[in-house]
């Protein structure tokens, strides 16, 4: 598996929501003296803004019809080295990551999804990874959740309308905590044909208002396909 991303904890992310809201309400306060000066009426003289407008089209003509420096040199994406992690594609909302390696065709690679709250912030990820065939599971899934859920209530995901399954979380480190799943032939079956998975978890401080995140299933069934088999450790 490659290395997860950090997770910010829910406090973390609800202390810098309120410092930004309250940035953004001081910033959009206006003074008294611009309110005074809004209320002004305009006299200047109409040719100013016919001449403002003259000087800006011909501002813009010059900008279009002028060359680029050939000696800028714009720059190019850096190319990810040897065993170094890399988004290969985006797949309608999955990323599909990958160990850069000599050979492409033995890159492994997993599927990605980061789910966010209500406030658009960064709350849960999701990783999947496909096994081989012929065993009862056809992939593992790997979700993280921020410090301070309730670890007791276990983690459910549904898929659309339909019944949901409920798993245990494995282990915590300073990243968050980790529910390790198992997804069945037929687990993978319902996420191909659905539209958004429901992952519910709950706050340790509130365990009586759980926090539902959707996992978008758009682009789920390319990502799955082109994505190559993570082969078991070796014993």
């Amino acid at each position: 598996m490659l290395k997860k991303k950090t997770l910010l904890s829910v406090l973390a992310l609800a202390a810098f929501s309120g410092a930004a809201l309250a940035q953004s309400n001081d910033a959009a306060a206006p003074k008294p003296e611009d309110s005074a000066q809004s209320a002004t009426p305009d006299t200047s003289a109409p040719a100013t803004d016919s001449a403002a407008n003259e000087d800006a089209t011909t501002g813009a003509a010059t900008a279009e019809t002028t060359p680029t420096d050939p000696t800028l040199d714009t720059g190019q994406a850096e190319a990810p080295g040897l065993g170094d992690a890399y988004v290969r594609e985006q797949t309608g909302d999955w990323q599909i990551q990958c160990v850069k390696m000599e050979d492409p065709t033995q890159e492994p690679c997993q599927m990605y999804q980061l789910l966010r709250g209500d406030e658009n912030n960064p709350v849960a990820e999701v990783i999947i990874e496909k096994l081989p065939p012929g065993g009862q599971v056809a992939a593992g899934a790997t979700i993280a959740v921020p410090h301070g859920t309730a670890l007791s209530k276990d983690l459910r995901v549904a898929v659309d309308s339909s019944q949901g399954k409920v798993y245990r979380y494995a282990f915590c480190d300073q990243g968050g905590c980790y529910a390790r799943i198992g997804l069945l032939p037929a687990d993978v079956a319902a996420f191909k044909k659905g539209n958004v998975a429901t992952v519910t978890i709950f706050p340790f401080e509130a365990q009586d208002k759980p926090v539902e995140l959707s996992l978008s299933l758009t682009g789920f069934t390319a990502s799955y396909e082109s994505t190559g088999v993570i082969a078991p450790p070796q014993q």
